[in-house]
């Protein structure tokens, strides 16, 4: 059992006269699927006292207040989509859920921004925002039970990257709540920042070990027309051809992906590396710049598809077949490497994979293997130039492996960083690089 329950109930009471009955959870009373989730995410036998559930941006700050001043450690989530996400986390006494935080604030649609309660799910959002024929610019894992703040604290966008970059380029504002129970905010709508720190990139990707996000004001889009994609499959000198040609041509792609044989397998394109393409704009124009690139790879003789009424599944059970397995023993990596790199290594490692062509970003799926065998893989990322971290896998194979695999020369800088945001260590600790 990876988690044990506290007997010490002062605490849950204490809470509840802050946040009301029914807003503090037993640990012993959470449901099955979420007490399993967040079980994954523990170090074995760390004792839990219970979910506590702030319904605003000010209740928070009164339970981190609390927290604080009893020095208790605590472990933020949402709806704990990625709970599981990095380092085992030790010896915490609650789990802080931002659910009930899940309001629109304001959303100016002229200047096409929006700013909202951590909590709220990115589906829901995106609902909001398609009345207004407008969009989000960040794909996630689990688009259905993601919430924003989530979203931003793992750093969690995928194929959009390639035409809207990360996460943290997309938020004009962060409201943050600090180990005091103080509230912190920068960027849009500021009341008091804090001097020195560019707090929308630091959050972004900081797994909760920083603080606990409240709000975000987010940059959004207009629709588009139309949506077209290319799908490409052939000899991986021809797709490394197609990928460059497209990376340095005018074209204007929305999502440039690189999948690996196996994964091109079960999309039903065939036993060889594959490069899907999507374009959005106008019909006119998503039709002449999908022709051209097809036009292109034929030349070099690969198999072109050009997809338009069902390419949105196509896009859904891409992702579905990446992040959403069965198996137990699944082990779900994020990797980086060069992009002139991104061919060869899907190559290398022989799995369900998917490279962001243009970044050399992508995430490799591994069913049942050896610890060697991953080590391997992490062995190749970091002889081209790049990384391979583990996100999910079972509790027994993150005690074996470094989780995060990290070879860089900042971890000195982010220890201060972790000291001067959380010097009690009492947000998510040992979720992060070098056990911060």
């Amino acid at each position: 059992m990876n988690a044990i329950s506290s007997t010490n109930p002062k605490h849950r009471q204490e809470l509840e006269k802050i946040l009301g009955a029914g807003n503090v959870q037993p640990w012993g009373e959470i449901d099955s699927i979420q007490h399993q989730q967040i079980i994954q995410g523990l170090a074995p036998e760390t004792p839990i006292e219970g979910i506590i559930y702030p319904q605003t941006q000010e209740q928070l700050a009164e339970v981190i207040a609390y927290t604080h001043q009893h020095q208790l450690k605590v472990l933020p989530c949402g709806f704990c989509s990625k709970i599981d996400w990095g380092g085992l986390v030790k010896n915490i006494d609650f789990v802080v859920s931002t659910q009930g935080m899940n309001q629109l604030i304001e959303h100016a649609v002229g200047d096409l921004t929006v700013t909202v309660e951590a909590g709220i799910k990115f589906s829901q959002l995106q609902a909001i925002l398609a009345q207004e024929n407008q969009v989000l610019g960040f794909d996630p894992s689990y688009p259905e039970t993601a919430t924003i703040g989530g979203i931003i604290a793992t750093g969690d966008t995928n194929s959009l990257r390639h035409r809207y970059r990360s996460i943290r380029d997309l938020i004009l504002g962060i409201s943050i709540v600090r180990y005091d129970g103080k509230i912190a905010k920068a960027g849009g709508r500021v009341v008091k920042n804090v001097a020195g720190y560019d707090l929308m990139k630091l959050f972004t990707g900081s797994y909760g070990t920083l603080g606990i996000i409240s709000q975000i004001t987010l940059r959004v889009y207009p629709q588009v027309e139309a949506s077209g994609t290319v799908i490409l499959t052939g000899e991986a000198s021809g797709i490394s051809q197609v990928n460059q040609i497209l990376l340095s041509s005018a074209l204007t792609p929305l999502a440039v992906d690189l999948i690996s044989s196996k994964l091109s397998k079960k999309l039903g394109f065939g036993d060889n590396l594959g490069l899907i393409v999507r374009f959005q704009s106008i019909p006119e124009s998503v039709q002449q710049q999908s022709q051209r690139l097809m036009e292109v790879a034929e030349k070099l003789g690969l198999k072109a598809i050009y997809s338009d009424s069902d390419e949105e599944n196509l896009w859904q059970q891409l992702k579905q077949l990446i992040w959403q397995s069965e198996s137990e023993d699944s082990i779900i990596c994020k990797i980086g490497i060069t992009p002139t790199s991104a061919v060869k290594t899907l190559i290398e490692s022989q799995t369900i994979g998917v490279i962001h062509a243009g970044v050399g970003l992508g995430v490799l799926r591994f069913d049942g293997i050896s610890p060697q065998t991953l080590l391997k893989s992490r062995n190749w990322c970091e002889s081209q130039g790049g990384f391979l971290s583990i996100l999910k896998a079972p509790v027994d194979l993150k005690q074996e492996l470094e989780v995060w695999g990290y070879a860089g020369n900042g971890l000195n800088l982010m220890r201060q960083i972790k000291q001067q945001f959380d010097p009690q260590n009492q947000f998510s600790p040992n979720r992060f690089v070098g056990g911060i």
